[in-house]
């Protein structure tokens, strides 16, 4: 059967579309997610889709129950274009979420009044959204950080959205060595919690999950309900750990994946025959090294969430 979609909020914010992840070579990404992810691509299979008026090329890929989209700009990259502007400023870097939502229209236009800057596709304002929009963006100044796409329409060919579903996530879970349960949240680093808090429920009417302190990331945090998955406010507690010199550089934005696991031996066995690099953070999870996962990321955890909406 198909996966079954948690929604939030007034306006139905529902699955997590995709998290995207900027690269330069698109091919050369998606080969590092099935070999090293077991990832299974349903767009761009054979090629790299292209869409003209964003003027980039990209890939679908499913990992367990996150997709992650795989995009390159057209080369040379086109600073005036929102993709081609990002890649000259990030590089390769993890750049975005995206969901389905059941009343876009209303959405946007609740955005707009709350003063939020609505840009469409390939650049420009929103003042008032036309019923005939199937996507935007909120700019990240007016959403604490995140660069989220929101749209109306499903990506053809999804996974999670096919009757087979609940046989072939089984396959990430019980059969792949990672032995991936599912997403367990993404992670966006900001300066200010309680803020970046006020703004999520305020405007995205996120739902607040569980809050503490890791010592492993050095980060206070706030886990937030959006939506089919969870996001992770956190603020650095020094500028000196990983999540601090990203938040130093580049202040609020979009940080790092995390897969809940079975079991985190297998994991590092895996990663390193791989030839991709981790530490154990803690006694619960296992960070794999940006460096050998094209500056995204990634980190593996086998502890629970307190209040986990996702907890079968």
């Amino acid at each position: 059967m198909q996966k079954a979609v948690k929604k939030t909020g007034d306006f139905g914010i529902g699955l997590m579309i995709h998290s995207v992840h900027m690269t330069d070579d698109v091919p050369e990404l998606n080969k590092f997610y099935e070999e090293v992810f077991g990832g299974l691509m349903f767009m761009g299979v054979d090629e790299p889709n292209f869409l003209p008026v964003e003027d980039r090329w990209a890939g679908l890929i499913q990992i367990a129950d996150l997709c992650i989209e795989t995009m390159a700009p057209k080369m040379p990259a086109d600073p005036k274009k929102p993709v081609g502007r990002f890649y000259n400023k990030f590089g390769q870097h993890l750049h975005s979420v995206g969901y389905k939502v059941d009343d876009l229209v209303g959405l946007g236009n609740f955005l707009i009044e709350k003063g939020v800057y609505i840009g469409q596709p390939g650049g420009g304002k929103l003042e008032k959204m036309d019923p005939e929009t199937v996507y935007f963006y909120p700019s990240p100044r007016d959403t604490g950080g995140l660069m989220v796409e929101l749209c109306a329409v499903d990506m053809p060919d999804d996974p999670r959205q096919l009757g087979t579903w609940t046989s072939q996530v089984k396959i990430w879970d019980q059969v792949h060595p990672l032995g991936i349960k599912r997403l367990a949240y993404i992670t966006l680093g900001v300066k200010d919690l309680d803020e970046a808090v006020r703004v999520y429920v305020d405007t995205m009417q996120a739902v607040p999950v569980a809050e503490g302190v890791d010592d492993g990331a050095r980060s206070r945090y706030q886990i937030v309900h959006i939506g089919d998955c969870l996001l992770q406010l956190a603020q650095p507690l020094d500028d000196e750990s990983p999540l601090g010199k990203h938040v130093t550089q580049w202040g609020n934005m979009i940080y790092g994946i995390t897969f809940k696991v079975h079991d985190l031996d297998s994991v590092e066995a895996w990663l390193d025959k791989k030839k991709v690099r981790t530490t154990r953070t803690s006694p619960t999870t296992v960070a794999a090294d940006p460096a050998d996962t094209f500056n995204a990321p990634y980190f593996f955890t086998t502890e629970d969430i307190p209040n986990d909406p996702f907890d079968a």
